[in-house]
């Protein structure tokens, strides 16, 4: 039987405590909800009513093939956007108080292809708990065999050149979700070395409902009305995934796989960390003050801020993570951040270029 990891607090940490009362105040001193507002509204007006009009732009054929394509291109990109500005919210439960409201948003997820009820237990319960742990969260295994991102992961000659090709792997990201993944994370026994999947019976039809919806949005119904011959249809379709598989997997990994981030280890299925610290020492922001990356990533790329308050709507990750930062300088506590987008990649991909070199010589390295 699987045994739920611990995080003991070795140290006697009160951080968690003390960020608490700070936020807490915060929020009362400035008399303000810890979800949506009004600009959160607008981004979620915004994002779906720009999804439609490019799904109905395209499924009218009312323009050119090359403007469809460009449009499908973009409908994938923002199908990435409302994922993170408006699904993620609502499925944590951070959008609204109302749970009614969470639902209905967080139901969007199913119609762009992802369950959530799967997203639920990957992501909600086991990512957020065992963040970035070996063998407990399994969002850190990439491509298994393809991209090496830990120093038990088996090392291969191919993996020299991952910090090139791993870009392309995550373009795969949506129709290896979309197509395999979410079936395959239903039907295993348990998730990392801490989760036991038990699913009930209505789960079990909802999965398969929910995907017959999405097959029939983006794949029958475009073939049925359009006037496109099947690869046509097929350069399209791989082009919105491409494009919306590239931007959910580089935002996904320059959260937790960069150079300042540490990938860990349980020592007889402990941590030796108070939980908020090991998110600390696990997450990494990039571009906090870029207002192009808080308005797209949904709060993603505050990532430190979302781990610690995962039900605070994103939209007050901004004025928290002064917060944040100052009361971990005080409590002598890691707060990475990287401060554009460009340089956290510049990280993420001499990340990879270091332990996909052979073990030997990364082993070798790392004892100089």
């Amino acid at each position: 039987m699987n045994k739920s990891l611990k995080f003991i607090n070795k140290d006697k940490s009160g951080f968690l405590p003390t960020l608490k009362t700070r936020v807490d105040s915060y929020f009362l001193e400035k008399n303000i909800s810890r979800h949506a507002n009004k600009f959160m509204v607008f981004k979620t007006v915004f994002f779906v009513a720009l999804a439609l009009a490019l799904y109905l732009l395209i499924i009218t054929s009312a323009f050119s093939l090359y403007f469809q394509l460009g449009a499908g291109i973009l409908l994938g990109m923002t199908m990435a956007f409302i994922g993170f500005n408006i699904c993620h919210d609502a499925l944590h439960g951070s959008y609204s108080a109302n749970k009614k409201v969470n639902k209905v948003l967080g139901f969007i997820f199913n119609i762009i292809g992802a369950s959530t009820y799967v997203w639920n237990l990957t992501h909600n319960v086991v990512h957020h708990s065992y963040t970035n742990i070996v063998d407990h969260d399994e969002d850190i295994e990439i491509a298994p065999g393809l991209i090496r991102v830990h120093e038990t992961d088996k090392s291969n000659k191919m993996q020299r050149f991952q910090h090139i090709y791993a870009f392309f792997l995550y373009s795969l990201t949506t129709l290896s979700w979309f197509f395999r993944k979410d079936y395959l994370k239903f039907f295993k026994k348990d998730i990392g070395d801490s989760h036991i999947n038990k699913h009930p019976k209505s789960a079990y039809f909802n999965l398969f409902f929910y995907k017959a919806i999405y097959y029939f949005l983006f794949i029958v119904l475009p073939l049925l009305v359009m006037s496109l011959t099947w690869w046509q249809f097929l350069i399209g379709f791989v082009a919105m995934n491409l494009a919306e598989g590239l931007v959910l997997g580089l935002v996904f990994q320059l959260a937790h796989v960069v150079e300042d981030t540490e990938i860990r280890y349980a020592d007889n299925n402990c941590i030796e960390d108070a939980w908020a610290v090991h998110q600390l020492k696990t997450t990494a922001n990039f571009a906090p003050s870029s207002k192009i990356a808080n308005f797209l990533c949904g709060g993603l790329n505050l990532q430190v801020e979302h781990h610690l308050f995962p039900k605070i709507c994103h939209v007050h990750y901004k004025r928290l993570s002064a917060i944040v930062k100052q009361t971990a300088a005080e409590f002598n506590l890691p707060y990475h951040v990287n401060s554009s987008f460009f340089s956290a990649l510049k990280s993420h991909y001499s990340f990879l270029k270091k332990l996909g070199r052979p073990v030997k010589a990364y082993a070798t390295s790392n004892n100089l």
